[in-house]
């Protein structure tokens, strides 16, 4: 033993495994040739041990030395050590991601209206029975109200009344304006009389002077000056007569021109009759309308609860039945209620599809219409969707499931959750290099399912192992089977 430890030199530590290795077989050959007993384990430990401590020895003094140092193993030998593991592994893929909210809802129409009697009626006629499709402001039932068709002759006979009234008043009008222009006739006749009357009075006037003078001269006899003195006094009362004829001319016209007034007056007081016979008589057409109970849209009647000949009344309580009731079925309404962890990405505009479960392979695009914005007692949003129903292959009633889509991803670069390790800022995933794993860390973003976004740390040419990840080393040989 000593002879073999002192054998040894400084170059021969490397191959100090090998010749360990090489005594022991030396050894076990001596027993089954000499019959000798081989070496107990405790020396076997104790040669071990001093090998180990040589080898220490050796790779101190070499780094003392001059000499060449030995080549260090790979950090990746022990990890590399063993045969290559078999990994399923592939290269991520590109697809559309799709977050979705499924919600279970019932299909509502869009618009549902019952239809009322507005007055107590008979029913004289029905049009429609339940089923039939009608276009808006189709005629659906005829209801007879007696009492109102007297009341419409009536106001119709008042209309004509009125307007009558305001032909007279024109006439009138017409009647009083001539009687002004015959006033104003008048009045100048009479100041031209009044101006002929002046004149008589200043011609006398100064005849009787003359004639005065010269019968005071013993000319002309007195008696011809009482008689110019009559004639003058002749022509003053004329001219006091055209005066007055003047001012009762002027009086004339101011009364006929009060007439003018009070005429316009009339005329606008019957206008004003009419107007309100008018109105009267649109009240009552208005009130016969309801007399035709028209559809308010085009839909389907999806109820008749009244047969003809019925006597119908407003309704009063909450038993009440309407005479009809229309649907609208063009555009139908979804309601449902979206759970809080979902709410703050509904909003109007989002897109949804609908199933149906009648209808188990047709789905109908729509979006969301309008949501309460506030959360309900339940802690969900009440959200409303909107969905075209031209063919009305949508049945309001029906169960149906809506499919909100929350956050979309398009041509996002997609990993499964199995090849994915850790989570959060930590997550990584184990890609194919050389024929050997290589840790590489990754940003995540949408999840959807079994698949996840990955945002950064992935070119997409990479091959990244999918299973058995979690069992996988730092450089660990691989070999790769497409999944």
């Amino acid at each position: 033993m000593h002879r073999f430890l002192a054998a040894v030199t400084r170059k021969e530590l490397g191959a100090m495994p090998t010749l360990a290795w090489a005594w022991a077989g030396v050894a076990w050959r001596r027993k089954r040739r000499h019959g000798t007993r081989p070496l107990a384990t405790p020396q076997i430990v104790c040669v071990a041990r001093v090998i180990a401590a040589a080898v220490l020895l050796g790779s101190i003094a070499g780094c003392q030395s001059s000499a060449p140092a030995e080549p260090k193993p790979a950090a990746s030998s022990t990890a590399a050590a063993g045969p290559p593991l078999r990994v399923t592994a592939a290269r991520p893929q590109r697809k559309t991601l799709r977050r979705e909210s499924v919600q279970p809802g019932t299909i509502a129409a869009f618009e549902h209206t019952p239809l009322w009697a507005k007055l107590p009626a008979y029913v004289q006629k029905l049009h429609v029975d339940i089923g039939d499709r009608v276009e808006a402001d189709k005629l659906l039932a005829d209801l007879w109200i007696p009492e109102l068709e007297d009341e419409l002759r009536q106001k119709e006979a008042q209309v004509v009344q009125a307007r009558a009234g305001i032909e007279q008043a024109a006439a009138a009008i017409l009647a009083v304006d001539a009687a002004v222009a015959t006033a104003q006739a008048k009045i100048r006749e009479a100041e031209a009389g009044k101006i002929r009357a002046e004149g008589d009075y200043a011609r006398w006037t100064s005849q009787y002077a003359r004639i005065r003078d010269l019968v005071s001269g013993g000319s002309l006899d007195r008696k011809l000056e009482d008689e110019t003195r009559d004639s003058l006094k002749a022509a003053e009362a004329a001219r006091g007569e055209a005066a007055a004829k003047v001012e009762s001319a002027k009086a004339s016209l101011m009364e006929k021109r009060a007439d003018v007034v009070k005429a316009k007056a009339d005329q606008s007081l019957a206008r004003a009759r009419l107007q309100s016979a008018e109105a009267d008589l649109a009240r009552q057409k208005a009130l016969l309308q309801y007399a035709q109970i028209r559809a308010p849209y085009a839909g389907v009647v999806t109820e008749r609860n009244v047969v003809r000949g019925d006597f119908v009344q407003p309704p009063a309580g909450a038993m009440a039945k309407p005479l009809l009731a229309v649907a609208r079925t063009d555009v139908v309404r979804i309601f449902v209620d979206v759970p809080e962890m979902d709410s703050p990405w509904v909003e109007p505009g989002r897109a949804a599809q609908v199933a149906v479960q009648a209808l188990p392979d047709r789905t109908v695009e729509g979006k969301v219409t309008r949501t309460s914005w506030v959360l309900g007692a339940n802690r969900t949003l009440h959200t409303e969707l909107d969905f075209p129903n031209p063919d009305g292959i949508l049945r309001p009633g029906m169960y149906a499931t809506a499919h909100v889509v929350l956050q979309e991803r398009p041509n996002a670069l997609v990993l499964p959750w199995s090849a994915v390790a850790g989570s959060g800022k930590q997550a990584f995933c184990w890609t194919v290099r050389d024929s050997r794993a290589v840790k590489t860390p990754i940003a995540l973003g949408l999840q959807v399912g079994d698949d996840v976004e990955v945002v950064s740390g992935l070119k997409g040419d990479e091959l990244v192992v999918q299973s058995p990840a979690g069992s996988l080393q730092e450089g660990r040989p691989v070999e790769v089977t497409r999944p």
